[in-house]
């Protein structure tokens, strides 16, 4: 860790000695623009999964149609994804915060481009994997730098409102993925492609991302003191990534060897996120940044996001799943009701980060706004598990439900974003978003898996529902716990 990272010396050495951030120069507003166009194609590319392994189990295609578990096994797909995307996320914010962050948000959606493509052109279930893998790495070191640039360079009583906007993005990009998914594959089918007509939304969507990516360089290029050198950076997140792919790969053949149930395998998945989150842990002790990276008040948020991560991946990777298979629709018609939930961050998280700067306007803390969100997220939640129950719910009512707890969950993320924020001093933000990603991530990479045992398992997709409402009732507690730092006020 301390090689591939940077000196193993305490910050404030590495600091003195560390060549210069890039200072962006532009309009906060426009950077806020261009963020979000970054996590709207890095959130289709990831999200692209779920439906097509959905169009794999509906036409017993590729190499998910003929398994004898297939939700089992498209969850444990989503979760090799996720444990790469957690394992660069503290490397993602360390690294910016030593060679800066505009540069690693290039190299994330260069790197996204490149690999998403690749997922598309690949045969075999072993290289989909690999690809994936690899997706996931590139993709984890966007998230830290992405809310490191829009505190630093937003003034704070717009702060929480960029963070929402700018995230907003995330909600296009799922209703993207979500949506327009089924009908790339169609256009693949109508083109020829058969049985590899999944391929064709990975193709289109690496394109673009591509696009992104040159757009983004040039902006970013055209508003800083010195040009990006992507070198660097790029040499140091290849020696990170190259070994933690051959551990995630390699526990995945070591699966298909030896036969272990799927399960197994998450749970060696999970293994490897704790050595992760040991290994950071250990580091940041040792460089002499606990005392503002390893706080109560830090833990408690680091550890109440995993139930965020947990609902943000059960419902975006299965909801078109869950909503086929109960309402027996088509898949584009359970793909147009998911999107709901997804589109419902376009509003949901503006709205969120406008209330919580309202809050700090009035010198009050925004903790109340955040504990409000998520009790309404896991009521909603237990309802839509309670649909499922009964029957046969009809397309309206899933949507409904979707839309309205969709609203209230996303309103929630920039809101306790921006909490964190204010935990730290600049020049730790990277690193704080970080570690705070890294331990969430444990929801992301648990969540399609467990949720698809559970499917395979009882018959039902209700037991998954109400175990996401119950993580996420539990980080109310956890955010009653949290001291808030309020800009310009007393803690809260």
């Amino acid at each position: 860790m301390r090689d591939l990272l940077g000196s193993g010396r305490p910050v404030a050495a590495s600091v003195a000695t560390a060549e210069p951030r890039p200072v962006f120069s532009g309009r906060y507003q426009q950077l806020w623009m261009f963020l979000l166009l970054g996590w709207l194609i890095s959130y289709a590319d990831r999200t692209v999964t779920g439906p097509v392994i959905a169009w794999m189990i509906e036409n017993k295609a590729g190499f998910i149609g003929d398994a004898a578990n297939p939700a089992t096994l498209g969850g444990l797909i989503g979760s090799m994804f996720f444990t790469g995307y957690m394992l660069t996320q503290y490397a993602g914010g360390r690294l910016g915060d030593r060679y800066g962050h505009r540069e690693m948000l290039v190299l994330s959606l260069v790197w996204a481009g490149v690999m998403t493509f690749v997922s598309g052109v690949v045969t075999g279930l072993v290289a989909f994997v690999v690809a994936r893998v690899l997706t996931g790495l590139g993709e984890g070191v966007f998230y830290s730098n992405d809310r490191t640039l829009v505190i630093g360079h937003t003034p704070p009583t717009r702060r929480t409102m960029g963070l929402g906007v700018v995230i907003s993005g995330l909600s296009i990009g799922l209703t993207v993925g979500v949506v327009a998914t089924p009908y790339l594959i169609d256009w693949g089918s109508s083109l020829g492609m058969g049985g590899r007509a999944w391929s064709m939304p990975l193709y289109v969507l690496g394109f673009v991302s591509l696009l992104v990516a040159a757009a983004t360089w040039a902006f970013f290029r055209a508003r800083g003191d010195r040009p990006l050198r992507l070198g660097p950076p790029l040499v140091r997140l290849l020696a990170y990534s190259v070994p933690s792919a051959v551990a995630i790969t390699g526990l995945f053949l070591l699966t298909e060897r030896l036969g272990w149930p799927d399960w197994l395998t998450a749970v060696g998945s999970g293994v490897l996120a704790a050595a992760m989150i040991a290994v950071v842990v250990r580091e940041i002790v040792r460089t002499g940044r606990s005392g503002v990276l390893l706080t109560k008040n830090m833990w408690l948020l680091y550890i109440a996001f995993i139930a965020v991560m947990w609902n943000l991946w059960f419902f975006s990777f299965w909801s078109v799943q869950i909503v086929k298979e109960s309402t027996h629709s088509s898949l584009i018609a359970a793909a147009l009701t998911a999107a709901f939930n997804a589109g419902a961050g376009i509003i949901g998280f503006p709205l969120g980060g406008w209330l919580a700067d309202r809050q700090v306007r009035r010198g009050k803390g925004r903790k109340s706004l955040a504990i409000a969100c998520a009790v309404a997220h896991t009521l909603l939640a237990v309802a839509f598990g309670l649909s499922l129950l009964a029957g046969r719910p009809s397309l309206w009512l899933l949507g409904l439900i979707l839309f309205v707890s969709g609203l209230f969950f996303n309103a929630l993320q920039p809101i306790v974003h921006s909490m964190l924020g204010d935990q730290v001093p600049d020049e730790q933000r990277g690193s704080a978003f970080g570690v705070f990603n890294l331990v969430a991530e444990i929801g992301a990479v648990a969540s399609p898996v467990v949720s698809g045992v559970m499917r395979d398992a009882t018959g039902s997709w209700a037991p998954g529902v109400f175990t996401a409402a119950g993580i996420m009732a539990v980080s109310v507690v956890l955010y009653a716990l949290v001291r808030e730092r309020v800009p310009g006020g007393a803690a809260a």
